[in-house]
């Protein structure tokens, strides 16, 4: 499995070691990837992500995965969460065309 975030992109990054020589020696910096199931009120159901604590904490901020992954740009979305974003907002299109549907029945109704 790639050490990738799939919320936010992030990555493992290259870099040096440097003594106190002046020796460099190649090393990796590794995400803080967690596995982390997010609650998405629009599906109704608790989504499984492998994502860094920066992009969970960024979610928080946004209020909650539905609407993190609606602002996010595709490209910084893993294919998944490309596929749970369109799925998003089919079923929010769905909730406004059935609201309107039930609201001009009660209005005939009326």
């Amino acid at each position: 499995m790639a050490r990738v975030c799939e919320l936010s992109g992030k990555r493992v990054m290259a870099g040096n070691n440097v003594s106190h020589a002046n020796n460099k020696t190649r090393r990796r910096f590794l995400p803080n990837l967690q596995q982390v199931s997010l609650p998405s009120e629009v599906l109704g159901r608790s989504l499984r992500f492998r994502a860094s604590t920066q992009a969970i904490r960024t979610v928080e901020k946004h209020g909650g995965v539905d609407s993190y992954l609606t602002a996010t740009p595709i490209q910084q979305l893993s294919k998944r969460a490309r596929l749970l974003k369109r799925e998003i907002a089919t079923a929010r299109a769905n909730t406004k065309t059935e609201t309107a549907t039930s609201e001009s029945a009660t209005q005939t109704d009326s």
